[in-house]
């Protein structure tokens, strides 16, 4: 038995040594040793490629709005481990942690000795989560944040009351497959029997492998801009502003504080789903209740202001399709801006098309590195930007020190890539600036 938090995390992480293992084998059998504490949980089931993580949270804040009390499970974590088991955004504790930790481990060294060998760190921590909402701790709801795919991913033993399909692009290709085809049918394979799936992805090739898949499970699909639809949108100096409508609700001037028009996506995708639980009477979610919620929700390190005079900004934009979203919403808001911006990534990850959608800004790009095993050098990241302006800087922390000490009133500093990077450095960042400008 361990006994302190110290000891739990590091028995959890030492399992990162694994990998990752798709499958379900595992999880299906440590959930039948637990007793099938999935079958008693109401849950909703998030993947995509990018605007996972959002939706949740929006989820989330509107389901607290309305008086649920609402678990969620989120990967990766930006300021602590513990916020990947939440309840109504909270954390849970510390000894909660060292408790989950030691109902899931004999069954991991049981699990070790047999043919579906040890399961991985994720595996380990989904069925801590399942655990939680499912025998520790019963609530109204549970959100399930997709870790990697969505077929074989460890959170797609639940049953859920209904799936959301977020924006889908290529990333993971070395384990999902090289064609947004290939991609859109591991990410569909979270669609179940007759449960109903929303999607707000654009791309057509994508929507079709969503689309047939859901035929062949006979669940109900619901398509952004043909089920539900956002209009009149607008960027308003604290968030986004638009219209969210179907053939039977329309809520006007609805607001969300997260950044960026695709934000206003996510947001639709999460009301669209909450209305139809609502109509099907599961649950009752009231137009105050969705706009508190939407205004109310936050969620760290996606395009998060740090500070606003001058303006310190972080957003994990770790593939493609989010480099290009944060490019666009810096583009739509900050123009005027003198734009430093700073970059992280993973090696495996396309950079040279992200490099191409950064370089479409004018500013200056710096690039770093951070500990971490697949993270690219600052060095490897200069040359693979194909740009002779960047500027590389092995140190971090000494590289936003200096830009943060030399802002100009007029400056924009955004840092973004890898969310293994923001979480990493965000601590000390928010220790620079507090030292910075209380001065």
């Amino acid at each position: 038995m361990l006994h302190t938090y110290k000891e739990a995390l590091e028995w959890v992480h030492s399992r990162l040594r694994l990998g990752i293992k798709p499958g379900l084998s595992r999880m299906e059998w440590m959930l039948e040793k637990l007793g099938h504490p999935e079958k008693r949980i109401k849950s909703i089931h998030v993947g995509g490629t990018n605007g996972k993580g959002s939706t949740v949270t929006y989820l989330r804040s509107i389901l607290v709005e309305a008086g649920y009390e609402v678990g969620s499970f989120t990967s990766p974590y930006i300021e602590q481990f513990n916020e990947r088991i939440s309840i109504n955004g909270v954390p849970i504790s510390d000894e909660e942690i060292v408790q989950l930790v030691n109902a899931i481990k004999p069954l991991a060294d049981e699990l070790e000795k047999t043919d579906y060998g040890a399961p991985t760190e994720f595996e380990v921590i989904t069925a801590m989560a399942i655990y939680y909402f499912g025998e520790v701790r019963p609530l109204d709801f549970a959100i399930f944040e997709v870790g990697l795919g969505g077929r074989f991913d460890s959170t797609n033993v639940i049953q859920p009351l209904l799936s959301i399909i977020t924006n889908i692009g290529m990333d993971h290709v070395q384990i999902l497959g090289n064609s947004i085809e290939d991609i859109a049918y591991e990410k569909a394979g979270i669609i179940k029997e007759h449960t109903p799936i929303f999607t707000s992805v654009r791309d057509e090739a994508a929507f079709h492998v969503i689309q047939a898949e859901a035929a062949k499970k006979h669940a109900l699909l619901f398509q952004l801009g043909i089920n539900f639809t956002i209009l009149n949108y607008e960027p308003i100096q604290a968030g986004e502003q638009f219209t969210f409508s179907t053939t039977k609700y329309t809520f006007e001037g609805l607001q969300v504080s997260l950044l960026g028009k695709h934000q206003t996506e996510n947001a639709a995708g999460a009301i669209a789903a909450l209305l139809y639980l609502t109509d099907q009477g599961v649950m009752n979610i009231s137009e105050s209740a969705l706009r508190a919620g939407l205004r109310k929700a936050y969620w760290p390190g996606r395009m998060e202001l740090l500070h606003n005079d001058p303006i310190i900004l972080l957003d994990g934009a770790h593939n493609r399709e989010g480099v290009r979203a944060f490019v666009d919403a810096i583009q739509s808001r900050y123009a005027d801006r003198n734009i430093k911006l700073v970059f992280s990534a993973l090696g495996d990850k396309d950079l040279t098309e992200m490099f191409t959608i950064m370089n479409e800004l004018d500013g200056q790009l710096y690039v770093t590195e951070f500990d971490f095993p697949r993270a690219a050098s600052a060095n490897e990241l200069k040359r693979r930007s194909e740009n002779p302006t960047v500027i590389a800087n092995n140190d971090w922390f000494s590289l936003l020190k200096e830009l943060v000490s030399t802002l100009e009133p007029n400056d924009l500093l955004a840092i973004t890539g890898s969310l293994y990077f923001i979480s990493s450095i965000k601590p000390d960042l928010q220790k620079i600036i507090v030292s910075e400008f209380s001065k």
